[in-house]
């Protein structure tokens, strides 16, 4: 597992997306577009991903729901356009986890002007990709 990795965090409004290497097993939110395929085109080719990383959007008991419907439909599309392998990701959590993250950068004075409606979708995604990153290289060190 090399290379880099997009990581997108679906919903109605916008579309969070992050990078993230296998490497390092970190990512950084790349911010967050409207459902413009143009401009997703326009970051596939900038970055050439070996893969790209949907979050899955199950409720707290792990079973869909009617946006689940819709990230899966956006994965089928965005596997078709970019030709590539598109994993999906569990991301329970990651929605909380990241308005948690942006709290504590703003507290903190790391983050040093007021959250935007995108930081929270593009800090979703960075959780996202840093999660599957994370059992990729789980699953790296378990294999024979």
């Amino acid at each position: 597992m090399t290379g880099v990795y997009l990581a997108f965090d679906y919903g109605t409004k916008r579309i969070g997306i992050a990078i993230g290497d296998a490497v390092t097993r970190a990512a950084r939110g790349l911010g967050a577009v409207p459902h413009d395929w143009g401009r997703i085109g326009r970051l596939l080719e900038e970055w050439t991903p070996a893969a790209c990383v949907v979050g899955l959007p199950l409720d707290e008991g792990g079973a869909e729901q009617a946006i689940t419907r819709q990230a899966r439909q956006f994965a089928s599309e965005l596997q078709q356009r970019f030709k590539g392998p598109v994993h999906l990701c569990d991301e329970r959590y990651s929605s909380r986890s990241a308005h948690g993250d942006l709290r504590q950068a703003r507290a903190a004075g790391v983050l040093k002007r007021r959250v935007r409606p995108g930081d929270k979708d593009s800090a979703a995604a960075r959780i996202i990709l840093e999660q599957w990153l994370a059992e990729q290289g789980k699953e790296t060190r378990t294999s024979p």
